[in-house]
C-alpha cells in the first residue's frame, strides 16, 4: 500500500505579510506535507512570498471570493490523488500547532470532515462580540437545520478525506461558503465533527468582513439557508 498523500490547502488574498510565516509554520508541523497556496488573485507579493516559503502557488488571474479560491484547491488535492487534506486560511489565525487535533479524526476514520472549532471548549482569540452573537446565530440554525449540534459555523480550519474533496470539488457555495458547506455536508450524509482548537488574531493585514459586510453576510446566508429547506434531498455520493 502507498503511503498517505497529505496536502494543506491556503488560500489567499492579499497576504504577503502574512502568508510566509502560515507556510513556514505548516512545514514545520510536517515537513512532508504538500503545502499549496491559491493566490485569489493578489496584487501584492503573496505568490513570491509562498514560493520563497516552500510552497507551491496555483495563481488565480483574477479574484474569485473565498469560496471559489478553496474550491480551486480542494479540486487541485482530488485530482492530483491526495489521500488528506487541511485547509488553513492564509491571514495566519489557524495555528498549524493545533490541527493534530483537527486532523485526528479523520484519519482514524472517524469523520470525512473534522472543523476546528473556537467554542468547543477552544481559547484564545474568538473576534469581537458583535461576530461572536453572528456565529452563534449561525450555529443556532444550522445545527436546526442538520439536527447536529454546531458551534463555529464559520471556521476554515478543516480536514477531509478522500470523499469530502470529491463533493467539494464537485460543488462548494462560493460567497461565504462555510456555513452552506457544513449543511452540505451532512445533507450528503458526510460524518462532520468539531474539535476544539485556540486560533490566533492576524497580526498584518485586516480582514474584509467589515461591521456592515456582517449585517450582509448574515442576511445572505440565512437566505442562502432558507432556500436550501425546499430543495430536495441529495443523494449520497457513492449511492447514485
Amino acid at each position: 500500500m502507498s503511503p498517505e498523500r497529505r496536502i494543506a490547502i491556503v488560500p489567499a488574498y492579499n497576504e504577503e505579510g502574512n502568508i510566509g510565516r502560515v507556510v513556514g509554520e505548516l512545514l514545520a508541523f510536517d515537513p512532508t506535507i504538500d503545502v499549496v497556496v491559491v493566490s485569489d488573485g493578489s496584487v501584492d507579493r503573496t505568490a513570491a512570498h509562498a514560493e520563497a516559503a516552500g510552497a507551491r502557488v496555483l495563481r488565480l488571474p483574477y479574484n474569485l471570493g473565498i469560496g471559489g479560491a478553496v474550491q480551486t484547491g480542494f479540486r487541485y488535492a482530488w485530482e492530483e490523488g491526495y489521500d488528506l487534506a487541511v485547509r488553513c486560511d492564509g491571514d495566519g489565525q489557524h495555528v498549524p500547532a493545533e490541527l493534530p487535533k483537527v486532523i485526528a479524526p479523520v484519519a482514524s476514520g472517524e469523520a470525512d470532515i473534522a472543523v476546528g472549532s473556537r467554542f468547543v471548549g477552544g481559547e484564545g482569540y474568538r473576534s469581537s462580540a458583535s461576530r461572536r452573537v453572528g456565529i452563534r446565530l449561525l450555529a443556532t440554525v444550522v445545527s436546526a437545520i442538520a439536527r447536529q449540534r454546531v458551534t463555529d459555523t464559520t471556521s476554515g480550519f478543516q480536514a477531509l478525506n478522500r470523499l469530502a474533496l470529491e463533493l467539494f470539488a464537485a460543488d462548494y457555495p462560493h460567497d461565504y461558503p462555510e456555513v452552506e458547506g457544513m449543511v452540505m455536508t451532512i445533507k450528503h450524509r458526510l460524518r462532520l465533527v468539531e474539535v476544539p482548537v485556540q486560533m490566533r488574531e492576524r497580526e498584518h493585514g485586516r480582514s474584509s468582513i467589515t461591521a456592515l459586510r456582517s449585517v450582509y453576510y448574515m442576511a445572505k446566508v440565512l437566505t442562502a439557508l432558507f432556500v436550501g429547506l425546499f430543495r430536495r434531498d441529495v443523494i449520497p455520493l457513492g449511492k447514485a
